[in-house]
């Protein structure tokens, strides 16, 4: 099998896996947009493979494996970049609801306790 094939193949399997997922509500489609133009990418690449050399040359890359290997170094920094300030995101909103259901809970209790007093004064 050669190399194109195998690439061909395996953007196919990602834009395959990438669907089902959608599919199936495990990923939202704000992240399967992104996947989708990397797969699109795979394939361009495996079609025409003259076309990661042209960009090698442009670059002033000697050999056009290690600009793939630069590119998807990066790549796989910006979405830990881009998950990380996700994670931190919903860290910080659930402390904040973690915070309002105890203020809640709080009142709540608050409430109770006053109107067992007010029931337990009352005259029978």
């Amino acid at each position: 099998m050669s190399a194109y094939t195998l690439g061909v193949l395996g953007a196919a399997v990602t834009m395959t896996v990438i669907f089902e997922m959608l599919r199936r509500r495990k990923l939202r489609e704000k992240y399967a947009v992104f996947w989708m133009l990397l797969s699109a990418v795979m394939v361009l690449i495996a079609v025409m493979p003259g076309l990661l050399e042209w960009a090698a040359d442009v670059t002033g890359v000697q050999v056009p494996s290690n600009l793939l290997f630069f590119g998807g170094s990066l790549l796989l920094l910006a979405v830990n970049v881009q998950l990380s300030s996700e994670v931190g995101r919903l860290e910080e909103r659930t402390r904040t609801l973690a915070e309002e259901v105890a203020m809640l809970r709080f009142d709540a209790d608050r409430m109770l306790r006053a109107e067992s007093r007010r029931s337990s004064s009352l005259p029978s």
